[in-house]
């Protein structure tokens, strides 16, 4: 019960003066709380003329025990009028949510559990302060009553920071962390949260490569969009941009996005194996760097050295002869080739006319070598027709390459031994014999002179003064003087000669 330790005679000159009313100085040297109010201007007791009013106007005593000094309906009452509009979720809760004892910071008399006096109306007289005093007291500059989440009066814009981009749209958990815990309660970081470098959020994926400035190439709509990507230094990259390379669209290396990883350890990640996989090393496919350059993919840098190194040695005229003209067979490279034989690059011109006698697996170098195709070593001895005389000094072609019908046609295989196959028999079949004309009886390979030819072995030897006579005297021209007759016809007489 109120003042009950106020009760009697010995207590009345604590509220009353002597043949005076109450004073309501009296009433304040107790109730120190109305006093701050009237002092502060602040609260109920500070509205309109109540200070210039008794207090017993409203706090009437000696009516007993029972009866109620403080009269007040909080149904009706009009919270506005001590400046504090109660307004969204705060127009819904109960008067004793806010009016409690821990809360009445300016109320020094704890046991008045129903008292409506000594409240602050800063937030954070009833609000627990969640930001740890790292944004001031004034909540309401971010806060509304409607609810704390979110807060809708925070204008990120007018922060040190303006979101753009995409950052409008990232939650604010994602920067604004809240892993760390204070006092054991879990803390989001506001004020303290570093803004100075993108790193300070983003993960540096170049690892410092391009300084700290990635406003310098990205932008906040997109980190895949790249702004000034036409300066952008690529030699600070694992991959400078040398040779051919500085006039490649980024789009032709980059083809997603231009943030994507491009592998780059081979040249192969980016080209394509434009030999099929033919060249390898230790069961692995070559990369092309072993061979070109990225200022030109050709001339190749495959030197004669390393063609030594194969199975097949460059020597000769091969050493002048591009690397088509062996290795590019139907429009297309063929580097791994099975055999070394000459046919496989070469026509073989002879077809059947070689024996394979003398072509061993088709190999040419029988007769001829590397440094020039008109350089012919063949053993004729080897052959059923030795080469004597002139026939050693004769080109291989005069005997064995004829035209027939303005067509040169080889013979080698097919070519028959017989003299008259060359030569042109200017005894007209006379010395024919059996089908076959001889030549050798009579001449020899050093000149066409008959320096083997012995008329005693003839039908008519030469005895006596015949010896001494010329050939012309008794072997004359036929009658259409084509050819000299040298076999005459029946029995040779004297008088064939002498009339």
């Amino acid at each position: 019960m109120a003042h009950e330790n106020l009760e009697g005679l010995s207590n009345c000159t604590k509220c009353h003066e002597l043949g005076e009313d109450v004073k309501n100085e009296k009433c304040l040297d107790c109730h120190k709380e109305i006093k701050n109010q009237f002092i502060k201007k602040h609260g109920f007791h500070s509205l309109d003329n109540i200070p210039q009013k008794p207090c017993y106007e409203c706090h009437s005593e000696h009516h007993g025990r029972d009866f109620k000094l403080i009269k007040f309906d909080t149904d009706s009452f009009n919270h506005s009028k001590i400046g504090f509009s109660l307004t969204g979720r705060h127009a819904e809760i109960n008067c004793f949510d806010c009016h409690k004892a821990e809360y009445r910071k300016n109320d020094k008399i704890e046991s008045r559990d129903y008292s409506f006096i000594g409240l602050d109306s800063k937030c954070v007289n009833c609000h627990e302060d969640i930001h740890n005093n790292t944004l001031g007291k004034s909540c309401e500059n971010c806060h509304t009553t409607k609810a704390f989440k979110p807060p809708d009066l925070f204008n990120h814009n007018k922060t040190k920071f303006r979101l753009t981009g995409s950052h409008v749209n990232v939650s604010c958990e994602k920067c604004h962390l809240i892993e760390e815990k204070k006092d054991g309660k879990k803390f989001q970081h506001f004020a303290d949260v570093k803004f100075d470098s993108c790193s300070n959020c983003h993960k540096d994926v170049h690892q410092g490569k391009f300084g700290n400035r990635c406003e310098s190439c990205h932008q906040t709509t997109s980190f895949n969009q790249i702004s000034n990507k036409n300066k952008f230094d690529h030699s600070k990259t694992n991959f400078p941009l040398l040779g051919r390379h500085k006039n490649v669209k980024c789009e032709n290396c980059h083809k997603s996005k231009l943030t994507d990883k491009v592998l780059h350890e081979r040249c192969l990640d980016c080209h394509e194996d434009f030999h099929k996989g033919q060249l390898t090393k230790n069961n692995k496919v070559l990369d092309c760097s072993e061979c070109h350059t990225v200022k030109e993919f050709s001339p190749s840098l495959f030197s004669i050295d390393d063609h030594d190194k194969l199975n097949f040695k460059l020597m000769g005229s091969h050493l002048a002869i591009p690397c088509k003209s062996c290795h590019i067979k139907n429009d297309k490279w063929n580097f791994n080739v099975e055999n070394k034989l000459c046919t496989n690059c070469h026509e073989n011109i002879h077809k059947e006319e070689i024996s394979k006698k003398y072509l061993l697996d088709d190999n040419c170098v029988s007769c001829h070598n590397v440094n020039s195709w008109n350089e012919v070593f063949f053993n004729h001895s080897s052959t059923n027709f030795e080469l004597q005389g002139r026939h050693k000094e004769i080109n291989c072609k005069k005997c064995h390459f004829v035209e027939i019908e303005k067509q040169i046609v080889q013979k080698f295989r097919s070519l028959k031994s017989d003299c008259v196959v060359c030569h042109r028999d200017v005894h007209k079949s006379q010395f024919e014999k059996d089908g076959k004309t001889d030549c050798t009886k009579c001449h020899q390979f050093s000149n066409w002179n008959p320096e083997v030819f012995n008329h005693s072995n003839s039908r008519f030897p030469l005895q006596g003064a015949h010896q001494k006579v010329e050939c012309s005297r008794c072997h004359k021209l036929s009658n259409d003087d084509s050819y000299i007759v040298y076999k005459f016809s029946g029995e040779i007489k004297c008088a064939n000669c002498h009339s």
